[in-house]
């Protein structure tokens, strides 16, 4: 009989039990270290660690870390000295001990380093990642100053309270300021958490051969560019939305058109706010911020120009003519402001949303637009606009933090990306994180299965060994090899009057004898399944063709790119884009191929694969440091953690898949000394009285325990 948190009551089997560890194991450090290693001690160390303040634990290569929900005192600076020049297992478990293990293995070995922050929307991947940065930022500082500007303009985002301590010179400001930026245009409110990353990021530190931080440059991927025109219930659009409009004076309002939060259609919930955040406030520190980066008031005006025509293209109002079903456009004051914003002519914008040109074969032809059509060409465009000016203002970052003269030597990455993923209903966006996620999974497999195979050459264990990385490769095959999911995938989207139930029908076809592929049955919402290490996903193909072909206007993109305004120019140069008639996919006469120069036009798929291979390829040439992060519950309380919710993380976050490996070896471990003095009694007189080392002493026990084994054996 046991009892629950929840005051519940229940009778288990003795077979469904596990192992309780010894009292002195209470609240380990390492998990790895415990003598019983299972899903319920693992659990019951963390809540216990948690319950004390302890956020951060290790477990083997991992550090688990659990969001507090609150501020904790320790990330100043004097922590930081604590933790300077220490090794890993000198200190308590803590982000900057990862940090500092990671620096000193860097200068030590001269090898590359990656720290790999993973876990779901709102544990804390983001934080943990920038007390990295203020850590290296300011053991790594290069000594051109003896003093310490000033690091203002760092906002709550960046810190949740804790102060940043000031750094030497530009490049490490620079390096610090560029978290308030990326918050700014990539970060949203979700009900999750109220600052969500809404993209992955790669940072890459380079060192030069003394250690000194040497320049920087940062990767993104997947934004969530959909939040640009709708958000959820509860939820916003990208924070610079709401610090910009909050933040308008009069002279603002007049050079910018900005309206008033209701009237823009694009902000689905309006003048929504978040607890303890002064939108205003923000939006000074993200200016500052930009400053700091050597962007210029010409380049921020152009930015605000651009987030400003953004907003507007939500309210345009087409409707559909009396006698036919095409688009019109009655009243085009809108549109006058948002070419006025892109420098673009108006006449030009709106003929080619409502009757573009379409090339068909070697001709051109005139195609009237529905309502409809019209409708989803806006809002494609409203998200590519923002998402190329995301990306430019990431390159701008880049150019600032990029430091040629100063070659670095070596380097740490730290990968702060969304954790998997399993929604009741899970789309192409899935996919491609849990995909991702395979792949670092894999990485990890194989990283401890090197580790462990060095243990028990050293202790002379004889062991099968197993690469426990190759048990995910029938996954990651099924998604990315060919004739996979994403191939499939890019091959239907060459084909005219394809759709997203016939790539269905191919995949089932293709793969449908597949050990980690699946059928839901047919009252089922999804349409096919995934065995993933963490569980089996279900996945719904709607949409996935335009998804991944991301179509565009490319009458309006030819307007862009030849722009008055040089900042609209300079974010749509060398556009690969797919044209308007893949969205027209019942008209026999538009052929895809047609809108596509062969070779020069990369999928959605497979422009993320390329990505994430050159990531892997980074990543596998670095020694790896794994950061595993936490939501204790989903409702922000502080002190509070719901086991299952916790459980399922620990299974989705890899740390189940690492303790499943440590227990096909040899997981239960115990110290030389400690065996000796624990299991003497068992065997009196048989270590000397002289000095005997701790191993040759349980080499001795345990061949007489061996010897006594056997002669009782044989009476």
């Amino acid at each position: 009989t046991v009892d629950l948190e929840t005051g519940k009551r229940v009778l288990i089997h003795k077979d469904d039990t596990q192992r309780v560890n010894p009292p002195k194991f209470s609240k380990a450090e390492d998990m790895s270290e415990l003598t019983c290693l299972n899903d319920a001690s693992v659990l019951f160390n963390l809540k216990e660690r948690y319950y004390s303040g302890l956020i951060y634990t290790y477990s083997g290569l991992f550090c688990v870390v659990i969001n507090p929900y609150r501020r904790l005192p320790i990330y100043s600076e004097n922590v930081i000295e604590m933790y300077k020049g220490k090794k890993r297992e000198q200190m308590p478990p803590h982000i900057f001990a990862i940090a500092s293990d990671a620096y000193r293995l860097m200068l030590q070995n001269r090898e590359d380093q990656s720290i790999l922050c993973t876990g779901e929307s709102g544990a804390g991947k983001t934080e943990n990642t920038k007390k990295v940065i203020q850590y290296l930022a300011y053991i790594a500082a290069a000594p051109r100053s003896s003093q310490r500007s000033s690091g203002s303009g760092v906002n709550q985002y960046q810190q949740q309270g804790t102060k940043i301590t000031d750094v030497c010179g530009e490049l490490e400001a620079q390096l610090l300021q560029a978290n308030p930026i990326l918050e700014a245009f990539g970060n949203a409110k979700t009900v999750k958490n109220d600052n969500s990353s809404r993209f992955g990021k790669f940072i890459r530190i380079n060192f030069d051969t003394s250690g000194f931080i040497a320049g920087a440059s940062i990767e993104t991927y997947l934004l969530e560019k959909s939040r640009t025109i709708r958000q959820a219930k509860n939820e916003r659009t990208f924070h610079i939305f709401y610090q910009f409009l909050r933040s308008a004076d009069t002279r603002m309002i007049s050079d910018y058109l900005l309206e008033d939060f209701t009237r823009y259609r694009y902000l689905t919930n309006g003048n929504l706010t978040v607890s303890g955040i002064n939108d205003a406030e923000e939006f000074q520190s993200t200016i500052k911020a930009m400053q700091i980066m050597n962007i210029s008031n010409d380049e921020l005006h152009s930015i605000f120009r651009t987030i400003s025509a953004v907003l507007q293209m939500g309210n345009m109002q087409f409707k559909q003519e009396r006698d036919t079903d095409q688009a019109a456009l009655p009243d085009n004051t809108v549109a006058q402001k948002i070419c006025h914003l892109l420098g673009i002519s108006v006449t030009d914008f709106v003929r080619s949303f409502l009757k573009p040109k379409l090339n068909v074969g070697r001709d051109f032809v005139t195609k009237a637009q529905t309502k409809a059509q019209v409708d989803f060409a806006v809002e494609a465009l409203s998200k590519a606009i923002y998402e190329r000016m995301f990306k430019w203002i990431v390159t701008r970052i880049n150019k600032s933090l990029d430091r040629s003269k100063r070659q670095g030597s070596s380097f740490i990455g730290i990968l702060d990306i969304a954790g998997f993923e399993i929604f009741q209903l899970n789309s192409f966006e899935q996919l491609c994180i849990n995909y991702t996620n395979e792949k670092l999974q894999q990485l990890f497999n194989h990283t401890m299965f090197v580790l462990e195979q060095e243990e028990y050459r050293r202790e002379n264990i004889d062991w099968a060994f197993i690469d426990f990385g190759l048990d995910l490769q029938p996954t990651i095959d099924l998604i990315e090899k060919q004739m996979g999911i994403l191939s499939l995938l890019d091959e239907e989207c060459w084909f005219p009057k394809a759709t997203d139930r016939t790539y269905l029908e191919k995949i089932i076809n293709t793969h449908g004898q597949h050990p980690k592929f699946g059928k839901p049955n047919y009252k089922a919402p999804s349409d096919f399944s995934i065995i993933h290490y963490a569980g089996k996903v279900d996945y719904s193909t709607d949409q996935w063709l335009m998804k991944n072909m991301d179509p565009l206007n490319d009458n309006v993109v030819a307007l862009l790119q030849a722009s008055n305004d040089q900042f609209t120019r300079e974010i749509w140069k060398d556009a690969e884009i797919v044209g308007l008639a893949v969205t027209d996919q019942n008209d026999a006469t538009l052929n895809l191929k047609s809108t596509i120069k062969k070779g020069m036009f990369r999928t959605v798929s497979q422009l993320y694969k390329e990505q994430l291979t050159k990531l892997m390829f980074t990543l596998r040439n670095t020694n790896p440091s794994f950061v595993r992060c936490i939501i204790p519950n989903h409702e922000k309380k502080a002190g509070t953690i719901h086991s299952p919710l916790v459980l399922d993380q620990l299974r989705c976050n890899g740390v189940l898949e690492g303790i499943r490996i440590c227990r096909s070896g040899f997981p239960n471990r115990i110290l030389f000394q400690e065996f000796r003095q624990r299991y003497e009694i068992l065997c009196p007189n048989a270590i000397p009285r002289e000095f005997m080392d701790g191993k040759a002493a349980a080499k001795r026990m345990v061949k007489l325990f061996q010897d006594k084994i056997e002669s009782q054996c044989n009476q």
